[in-house]
């Protein structure tokens, strides 16, 4: 019996359907915000912790860098959320086509897109 496996696989060839993408970015948007906690939560002691923590932390937040961060963890839970959003519809049975859930995929990206820029013009 002959064996129709790849021999050599060059995995930077393979074009993944934006169904994939969007299924790893949202593991990956996971991750990111497991280290959000982290951050959110020393902001959080440090403003509650004194009156001088509270300037410190409202310093920090005028700063471009400590915004780009906020408005980094921000944009990972909207992505998250919208991407949670549709894989929960899709357990409910929606979406399963090829696709329709491409058509998914690429509006959880346009609609990560567009309210990331708005929070982003919100908080600069």
């Amino acid at each position: 019996m002959k064996k129709q496996r790849p021999v050599n696989l060059d995995l930077t060839t393979i074009k993944m359907h934006p169904a994939a993408n969007v299924s790893i970015l949202h593991r990956i948007s996971g991750v990111i915000m497991v280290f959000a906690i982290g951050i959110l939560l020393w902001t959080l002691s440090l403003s509650l912790s004194s009156a001088e923590g509270f300037a410190q932390v409202k310093s920090l937040l005028d700063g471009w860098f400590f915004t780009l961060i906020i408005i980094g963890i921000i944009s990972a839970l909207i992505y998250h959320v919208l991407g949670g959003i549709r894989h929960l519809l899709m357990d409910l049975g929606h979406f399963e086509e090829l696709a329709s859930g491409n058509a998914s995929a690429k509006l959880v990206i346009a609609l990560w897109l567009i309210l990331t820029i708005v929070v982003g013009v919100n908080l600069w």
